[in-house]
């Protein structure tokens, strides 16, 4: 989900060299279309806006067409540097980093619930911003913060249920060099390709969680160490 641009992009024609059964959703029908047409492994794709209500059709269609599912790989997002608070921007990110991974990740949970007996896999993208709030891009760090938590929530929701063949994956990416952040002056700038190297070694290794990469698995073990009444000080564009 999200596979027309940046990190989803690189994931889904990685899985598909690697030898996996891919079908790719997004927004953008003619790259999904180019996407199955151009790639060896890509089987289907389905035009899906994860933050309309028909989305979870769009999901069981896009599932049907492939014939089942294993792994839900979840890319779709947006976010701004937003120091002027604009309102659309802000509910916007909201909307599609809360509201439509809520919508699409809970009913992938409800599929492989419904599937008990086979191994399913679900994975999103959040990132390292989830550790501290950025004064840069408030709804986007607040948002990545939700996904983790939602993703830890659902991680112990599993155990509930006796889930024992879903497993449940957070992608913390540092920041990467997609159309996301295209502009900025984020230190520390990964490349996308490289990244989903990573992730997809993560999901075939069933890691929990997956830190790109160790810079930014030291840098956030120290913000984690800054007290909010000296975080909140601190200038960090």
């Amino acid at each position: 989900m999200g596979a027309t641009s940046g990190i989803g992009f690189e994931v889904a024609q990685l899985l598909a060299r690697r030898g996996w059964k891919v079908g790719v959703a997004g927004r953008r029908a003619d790259i999904l279309q180019k996407m199955v047409e151009q790639t060896e492994g890509m089987e289907a794709f389905e035009v899906i806006d994860v933050t309309r209500p028909e989305a979870t059709e769009g999901f069981h269609r896009l599932v049907e067409k492939l014939g089942g599912l294993d792994l839900y790989f979840h890319s779709s997002g947006i976010g701004y540097q937003n120091t002027a608070l604009e309102a659309d921007k802000e509910l916007g990110t909201i909307e599609t980093n809360c509201l439509g991974m809520a919508r699409l990740v809970g009913e992938a949970f409800r599929y492989f619930e419904a599937h008990a007996e086979e191994v399913g896999h679900i994975a999103v993208i959040s990132s390292i911003a989830r550790t501290k709030g950025l004064g840069a891009a408030p709804a986007y760090s607040a948002s990545k913060r939700f996904t983790s938590h939602y993703l830890e929530s659902l991680c112990q929701l599993r155990k509930i249920k006796s889930l024992s063949n879903l497993r449940i994956t957070d992608i913390r990416p540092g920041f990467v060099r997609t159309p996301l952040i295209e502009g900025s002056n984020f230190p520390l700038q990964l490349d996308a390709a490289r990244v989903a190297v990573s992730i997809v070694d993560g999901l075939e290794r069933n890691k929990s969680v997956v830190t790109i990469d160790w810079k930014y698995c030291l840098l956030v073990s120290l913000w984690q160490l800054i007290p909010r009444c000296i975080w909140v000080r601190m200038k960090i564009h």
